[in-house]
Order: C-alpha cells, then sequence, then structure tokens
C-alpha cells in the first residue's frame, strides 16, 4: 500500500481534483464547505486502471494552515503537485515543493489544474515555469499533465501517471514494530475511540495491544478498517482507522504515536543532520528556536549547531535539537523545521537518545556521520561511540534496524574486540573497548582524588561515584565488578588496599579527646575534634555519636546500654526519667542514649517507655 499526497497553493483545486479522480470529498468540516477552502487534513483513495488502490491525502494550501500540511505529508510516497493554470506558482506552491524535498519525497506528478481557463499558449508558459521551480528539488524531473476537474480533461493521463509514479517503488520496510502517527481522533456511537493515521514499520490487527507515545496509556486494537473496510490486519504504507479500547479520545490527540506496548520512547532532544532551504533568507543560527515537525507531531524545539554556527541557504550540518515536549521519532525518520513564519530547514535523525555534545567536537561529528552508513557494523559502532554505554536491546529500534540484524553486527563487534558487553539487570549493555577503558579510568582517578582529600573516610559513597560516572545503576555494579583494583560494597567504593590512616598529629587529638570523654563520664561535655576526625572514630567504633552535639565514648555507650537492657529485663520497660536515675546522667544525655538504642533497634518505644526489641 502506498500513500499519495496532495500539495500546493491555496484555490489551486487540490481536493476538487481529488473528488473527481476518486468520487471522494476529502474536506469533511462544515466550515471547509461553507468557505470553498480545504482547512485540514482530508482522506480519499483511488482504484488504478490496474486494479490498485492507493490512498490519498489531501492538504490544505493556505499559508495558515502549513502545519496541517505537514501532519499529512509525513508518510507520503508520490507527491501530486497542484498548479493552477491561471496563477502559475505560487507561495504555498513553492514551500510545499520544499517541505516535500526536505521529507525526500522522490516520485511525482504535477497536475496543472483549471486547465479549461487558459490558452494553449499561456498552460505552455506555466507548465515551463513548473519544470523551472521543480529543478533541484527531488521532483525534478515530474511530469506535468494538464487537467481540469471541472471538464474532465486530463483526468485518465492524470491516473495514468499517478501509477507510473508508483512503479517500481520499493516495497515498505516491515520491522515488526508498528508506528501509527495519529493525524484524526474521534468517536463512533456504539465503538468508542477511533484514530487514523498512515501505519509505518509493521502490522496492526485486532486483539494487539497498543500503547500511546508520548503518555504511555495502554489500551488494545478492537478493529482495523483500511478505505472505510473492515480487515484482519493492515500492514506498512497503509492508511489505517484503529478503533481502541481502553484509551478514552480525550487522551489522545494528533501527534501521538500508537505502537507495541515498551517498542517505542518519547524523547526531547535528539542529533540530526539538517539541510537549510535553498533560498534561505537569513541563515540558521545557533541555539535559534524552531517548530520541530514529524510525521503529525509538532514540538517548540531549540536548535543547536555541532560543526558550525550557522547555516546558510542549501548547506548541511549536525545538530542537536532540544524540545521543549517529548516526541516519539526513530532513527532514521525525517523532519521538518520551521519559524512562525516560514519553513527553514529538515533533515534525518540520527540519534533519538544522545547525550549532550560539546561543539565543534571532530571525533562526535564523525560518529554521527557513521550513523548515516549503510554498513550495520559501522552504524552501531557509531551508536554506542556517540552514547557510552547502550543497552543491546535498544540498538534496533534506536537504528531502525531489524533486530536479528543489530543483534549479528553487535555480536561481531564484541568478537573483534572493539565492543565490550557486560550482564545487568536482566540484559547486556555495551560500550566500546575505548569507552569503557576510559570509564574505569575516570572512576580510579575520582577514587584517587576523594581518598586524597578526605584520608580518614572509609570510601566515597557508590551513588556518588555512579553519579559521577553516568551509568545506570546495574550497569555501575556490572561495570564496577571488572575493575580488579577496585573494592565496592558496604555501600561505598574504595581503590583496593586503601585504609584510612589518620596522622599523628590527629592520632594525638583522637587520643586527647578520648581521655576527656572519659573523664567527662557522662559524654557529650567535651568539644568535639573536626567533623572528618570525628567521622572516623565513629566508624572505626572508638565513640559513639547520639546526635545533637552528645557523643560517648564507646565502652561507657556500652555500659549504660547493658545497664539499660538490664533494667527493660527485669522490669519489662524503662522510662526517661527511669533511665536518667540509672544512668546518673541530665535528661538530656539519658534521652540521647535511649533515642540512639532505638536507632539501632535495641530498644523500641511504647507509650512512654521503653521496651526491648521483640518484647
Amino acid at each position: 500500500m502506498y500513500v499519495i499526497g496532495t500539495a500546493g497553493h491555496v484555490d489551486h483545486g487540490k481536493s476538487l481534483l481529488v473528488q473527481a479522480l476518486t468520487g471522494i470529498d476529502p474536506d469533511r468540516l462544515r466550515e471547509e464547505k461553507a468557505r470553498g477552502m480545504t482547512i485540514d487534513l482530508g482522506f480519499a483513495w483511488l482504484t488504478l486502471p490496474d486494479g490498485r488502490t492507493v490512498s490519498i491525502v489531501d492538504v490544505p494550501g493556505h499559508e495558515r494552515f502549513i502545519k496541517n500540511m505537514l501532519a499529512g505529508a509525513g508518510g507520503v510516497d508520490v507527491a501530486l503537485l497542484a498548479v493552477a493554470a491561471d496563477d502559475g506558482v505560487m507561495p504555498q506552491t513553492r514551500e510545499h515543493l520544499a517541505i516535500l524535498d526536505l521529507l525526500g519525497v522522490a516520485r511525482g506528478v504535477v497536475a496543472l489544474t483549471k486547465r479549461d481557463l487558459v490558452d494553449d499558449a499561456w498552460a505552455a508558459l506555466v507548465a515551463a515555469e513548473i519544470g523551472e521551480t521543480l529543478a533541484g528539488t527531488t521532483l525534478a524531473g515530474s511530469p506535468v499533465v494538464a487537467c481540469s476537474a471541472t471538464t474532465g480533461e486530463g483526468l485518465d493521463a492524470l491516473t495514468a501517471a499517478l501509477g507510473e509514479a508508483l512503479d517500481g517503488l520499493p516495497p515498505k520496510r516491515d520491522y515488526g514494530r508498528p508506528r501509527l502517527p495519529v493525524d484524526r481522533v474521534f468517536t463512533i456511537a456504539g465503538f468508542g475511540t477511533v484514530v487514523t493515521g498512515t501505519l509505518i514499520d509493521g502490522e496492526l490487527a485486532a486483539g494487539d495491544e497498543i500503547e500511546a507515545v508520548p503518555g504511555g496509556l495502554r489500551g488494545r486494537v478492537r478493529g482495523v478498517q483500511s478505505h472505510a473496510t473492515a480487515v484482519e490486519h493492515a500492514g506498512p504504507g497503509t492508511r489505517t482507522a484503529v478503533n481502541v479500547s481502553g484509551i478514552e479520545k480525550g487522551d489522545l490527540r494528533r501527534g501521538i504515536v500508537l505502537a507495541a506496548p515498551g517498542a517505542l520512547r518519547a524523547t526531547d532532544v535528539l542529533d540530526a543532520r539538517v539541510r537549510a532551504v535553498a533560498g534561505l533568507a537569513r541563515p540558521l543560527r545557533h541555539n535559534m528556536p524552531v517548530t520541530f515537525h514529524c510525521f503529525s507531531d509538532e514540538a517548540n524545539a531549540q536548535l543547536r549547531l555541532l560543526d558550525s554556527d550557522e547555516l546558510r541557504a542549501g548547506e548541511s550540518g549536525w545538530a542537536q535539537i532540544k524540545l521543549a515536549t517529548p516526541v516519539a521519532a526513530l532513527r532514521g525518520d525525517r523532519f521538518v523545521l520551521r519559524t512562525s513564519d516560514d519553513t527553514v530547514a529538515g533533515g534525518v535523525i540520527g540519534d533519538v537518545a544522545p547525550k549532550r555534545h560539546r561543539r565543534r567536537d571532530a571525533s562526535v561529528v564523525a560518529a554521527l556521520e557513521r550513523m548515516t552508513s549503510s554498513s550495520p557494523e559501522e552504524r552501531v559502532m557509531a551508536l554506542v561511540a556517540v552514547r557510552g554505554w547502550v543497552e543491546a536491546g535498544a540498538i534496533a529500534a534506536a537504528l531502525a534496524l531489524p533486530a536479528t540484524e543489530a543483534k549479528r553486527a553487535l555480536g561481531e563487534l564484541v568478537a573483534s574486540g572493539a565492543a565490550l558487553s557486560v550482564e545487568a539487570g536482566g540484559g547486556a549493555w555495551v560500550a566500546t573497548t575505548a569507552h569503557a577503558a576510559a570509564t574505569g579510568e575516570h572512576a580510579r582517578a575520582v577514587l584517587r582524588a576523594y581518598h586524597a582529600e578526605h584520608p580518614l573516610r572509609a570510601g566515597i559513597p557508590q551513588e556518588q561515584l555512579r553519579r559521577e560516572l553516568r551509568l545506570e545503576a546495574d550497569v555501575f555494579a556490572a561495570v564496577a565488578a571488572s575493575w580488579g583494583d577496585v573494592e565496592t560494597g558496604g555501600g561505598i567504593a574504595k581503590m583496593r588496599g586503601f585504609a584510612p590512616a589518620p596522622s599523628g598529629g590527629q592520632r594525638e587529638a583522637m587520643d586527647a579527646y578520648l581521655d576527656a570523654l572519659r573523664r567527662d563520664g557522662d559524654g557529650g561535655r567535651t568539644a568535639p575534634p573536626a567533623a572528618e576526625l570525628l567521622a572516623y572514630m565513629v566508624e572505626s567504633g572508638a565513640v559513639v555519636d547520639a546526635d545533637d552535639g552528645i557523643v560517648f565514648e564507646a565502652a561507657a555507650f556500652g555500659a549504660m546500654r547493658d545497664a539499660v537492657c538490664a533494667r527493660i529485663a527485669r522490669e519489662g520497660a524503662i522510662t526517661l526519667a527511669e533511665a536518667r536515675d540509672l544512668l546518673g546522667v541530665s535528661r538530656k544525655r539519658a534521652q540521647a542514649v535511649l533515642e540512639q538504642l532505638d536507632r539501632l533497634r535495641v530498644t523500641r518505644r511504647v507509650g512512654d517507655g521503653r521496651v526491648l526489641r521483640g518484647g
């Protein structure tokens, strides 16, 4: 199944032409019929003389509705560009043509409409103008067919030309991961929620589970239609209506993509090869605001140029596009960028989950270039090089490769030693061998610096080290296990063999503090040493920090703990006042002892007293 998409300036007869070819009026809205102008997307289908049926998406031509045109242009295989013979090439003719060029639509037919309104000489002049306008675009050399939807002149020739344009198109790719970019949402009494769109990358059938991305809402396909006829399943390239159960109409919108659960993730940042349109009035600038359009979705965005400060008309470069709201897209998807009043650029997505890159980094740009290679091995290697650590199961979708091909390519890279794979969290994670080594060196550098700055601490908290390395928790655990000179455990990480070692002066300060605590007897009257030294004394078991500035020498606290436990064992419980009298300390210090015993899970509070745990 293939899709023909109309294009052209307002009032050049696109909708009337579709109706004349198919017998279907694509203008479905009351306002469209009242104003005689297409406002939103319309749909029809055409049966060719050889029996093939092709879908048609009719788009509005007015400049105010360009975003609606873009919502229908993403799945187009053949363009039907309408140019009125009495008007010639107009502004939206050029803008629609630029959009089709940016989207890579390489097959097309030009309908020279309203042929009955002009003489032969004028028609020939307009046809020549059209040829000049198409030059340098993907539609260069497309046939121009003079026709009239009013008289029927040339319609058979136009139908034949469309059939020829469809001949030889490559089969639709089927990666087994259906995506339905939604371009219309409505309800039908007795059926509920219905969405329409052009299905890509796989098949949908009644009973299939689906997920709405972005959003994550899940439902099920109740039924599938194509061209107003119920079908068991729809294949890639099909204009499809899907009756959805489990998701309400109000939870869906144009731009959301229906996919198999877990197969597609939304993203708010992507790397892309960007090309500025020919005839661009002002260059694209680094960090300029744009609107991003991909299939039926759109989002405000910021364009971060990676290898230049600006792109002039017709120039290309790599960019990172930061989206204000997430979109569902994959590597290889085409997109268009607009400002508030013009189409300025478009391109192809290279990565949908990139890290933030340094600008003018030749290695990053080289890796991004390799991601456009025809070699699966090069594309996989480039993706891993750009992202760092990558979940192996996500590579196929990220590169728009069949799962078997991605797995084979990855296996070859690991076998050759170019990449390293580790098992983590029930799956495999991959990095280039060089990046894996660099991760280990980074970890060692962080640990050595931490030990030098905090010589009395047992090690750095593992979570702090993980964040510093920017690793997922499971990946960190798996990778850290491979570092022979690094120890992890007990929530900390350290260089193997490292042990806290107080200096001579620190040892003297510790001894003096312990002596003072022993003289105090009830703990806490002596000013504590520096926080780092006190923390070491706590970790080494020399003292007990009971919070609120109260510290006990370990042996003294042990004696108080034993006395309290013995009293509870005899009497069944102990109150704060009783503990104060038993220990011969102030109320504040008795409370500190009891609360510390609670934290150590020796005692627990019941009413006004404490009892032993389990008692």
